[in-house]
């Protein structure tokens, strides 16, 4: 009698398990690399009701696009990842999620985000295709070339930027696309980075493409692409004579751009990884998954606020005049 009363209190439990499985396999916190798309009102300046809707939009269309390719890379890797010591317990690979099942979800969320975006607006739509193309490109291939992997990364993020504008009818500054190429060739260069670090310190085999980089290639890279993401996000909110921000008061942001960067090298550098007490090093440090460190480390995500709050005090003197 108590064991049929126990299995029938367990039936509950297993199927809010298996809908929270199915939330689980669409990676919800993939989704803060999404954020982007609201870059583009906040970097025009452009904040109002119409512009907040038409990035929300943008970024349901990419949170559906991107799970539905996250679902298919589980589906095409469910035999090695139930080999894997980690990725045994991902949805798919567990048994939670019926492969069928998962592809019915693939082929929903990305046919509603591409008839979605092309319902919208043409620019919407062909940057949503564009996205697809390139994640097809990416798995396909790209992922297994040096320097292209880190290249298909960065085009990523552009394209959720401009998806931003498209949705808004925003016209961007160039300086802001360049930046924002420069930042996540950055961030993609500080994940390659972590993930070396990982195979060093565990002393595995590395995936085919980690065998071409380097620690000194990719503190090389880093140099380049950091010298580069600053001096272009200096020259847009250096304002209209350059035009890029509709106002010179965009430098007063500049120091919490210098301190995220840096922040983000430091918790990416060996030494550090090395000594950390958060056990860290199990993962290759923080910044191997870049969208858990907006969330969890605590100085990333004051200065991102900081930031954002510094802008829109800037927005709100320009509109009222006080300054030019």
């Amino acid at each position: 009698m108590d064991s049929r009363l126990n299995s029938v209190d367990k039936k509950p439990l297993i199927a809010r398990s298996r809908k929270s499985a199915h939330l689980l396999a669409m990676r919800p916190r993939q989704w803060t690399k999404n954020l982007v798309v609201f870059a583009a009102p906040l970097f025009a300046f452009s904040i109002n009701l119409q512009s907040l809707l038409g990035s929300l939009l943008a970024f349901i269309m990419f949170c559906c696009a991107s799970s539905s390719f996250y679902l298919i890379n589980d589906i095409a890797d469910v035999e090695s990842d139930r080999q894997h010591p980690v990725k045994c317990n991902r949805p798919i690979a567990s048994g939670l999620v019926k492969i069928k099942v998962a592809l019915g979800m693939a082929v929903i969320l990305l046919g509603s985000a591409l008839a979605i975006s092309w319902w919208r607006s043409p620019q919407l739509g062909a940057t949503i295709t564009a996205y697809a193309i390139l994640q097809i490109a990416y798995n396909l291939r790209l992922k297994r070339m040096v320097i292209l992997d880190i290249g298909a990364i960065a085009t990523g993020f552009v394209l959720r930027a401009y998806a931003g504008a498209a949705a808004t009818g925003i016209v961007l500054s160039s300086w802001f696309l360049i930046c924002t190429a420069m930042l996540a060739l950055f961030l993609g260069i500080e994940k390659r980075k972590a993930e070396l670090r990982l195979t060093q310190l565990k002393g595995t085999k590395p995936r085919a493409v980690l065998r071409r980089y380097s620690l000194e290639l990719l503190a090389r890279m880093e140099s380049v692409v950091t010298t580069s993401t600053l001096v272009t996000y200096t020259l847009w909110s250096s304002g209209p004579l350059l035009r890029g921000a509709s106002t010179s008061w965009m430098l007063l942001t500049l120091p919490f751009v210098l301190y995220g960067i840096f922040r983000y090298q430091l918790l990416s550098d060996p030494q550090e990884i090395a000594t950390d007490n958060n056990n860290e090093v199990e993962h290759g440090g923080r910044s191997e998954r870049p969208e858990e460190v907006l969330l969890k480390d605590l100085p990333i995500l004051c200065t991102v606020v900081g930031w954002i709050i510094t802008c829109f005090v800037i927005l709100c003197l320009k509109q009222q005049g006080l300054i030019n």
